[in-house]
């Protein structure tokens, strides 16, 4: 039996870009099945956020995440543009977003049709792996069409359908806050929640308990 589990996950989060190639290996080598549910990031769904946060976590946070990435042995780089444009110095963040809407209407289309885990790891890696200007010329073009996809017919069908996926995306945040966890990566098996990338090896160990098995 084919074991399914949750991930939501944010097209700004370097631990979401961190833990996607050990997802994909994952279902790759495992009789398992990730449901890919797009959110957005926290320095949007949470008003203010980033104007209370300890000013020491920025800093930490991009040494973890660099080390991270060296361990695994990942390209890394602080996306060039920031998915999310906002003032790091006062934690500003405008409404008027240019990026962020269009990923992750594009990652909720794309998983829903059966693709969200492919369309994520190629995106991902073009955004966070030093490529600089990622919005601009082929570059969303060629991830896309990497996990099977075509750019242009889901920028147009994203926008076709943005109430709808709006609707989609909130619903993805709501089932997470439900099963115990605001942050990215979350990973929900049977309704217990594994949060950061740093769990991963935590969720399979609870899959093994209930049956996990290799890929024949």
């Amino acid at each position: 039996m084919t074991l399914t589990y949750d991930v939501f996950w944010s097209f700004r989060s370097p631990y979401s870009y961190l833990v996607t190639p050990r997802l994909a290996a994952f279902e790759r080598d495992y009789d398992v099945k990730a449901n890919l549910r797009p959110v957005y990031p926290i320095a949007v769904r949470i008003e203010g956020f980033f104007k209370q946060v300890n000013p020491m976590w920025p800093p930490y946070l991009l040494k973890d995440t660099t080390r991270v990435a060296e361990m695994e042995g990942l390209p890394y780089a602080w996306p060039s543009p920031d998915p999310i444009v906002m003032d790091m110095k006062s934690g500003t963040v405008p409404k008027e977003q240019p990026y962020i809407g269009r990923l992750t209407r594009a990652g909720a289309l794309a998983a829903e049709r059966g693709k969200g885990l492919a369309f994520v790891s190629e995106v991902s890696a073009v955004i966070f792996g030093g490529t600089r200007n990622w919005h601009e010329g082929n570059h969303l073009r060629g991830a896309a069409a990497r996990a099977g996809l075509d750019m242009d017919e889901l920028d147009a069908a994203a926008e076709k359908e943005k109430d709808r996926l709006e609707a989609v995306i909130a619903g993805n945040e709501a089932a997470q806050k439900a099963a115990g966890h605001w942050g990215v990566p979350l990973m929900v098996f049977e309704g217990e929640p594994f949060f950061g990338q740093d769990r991963f090896e935590h969720l399979k160990w609870r899959m093994r308990q209930a049956g996990l098995k290799k890929r024949g």
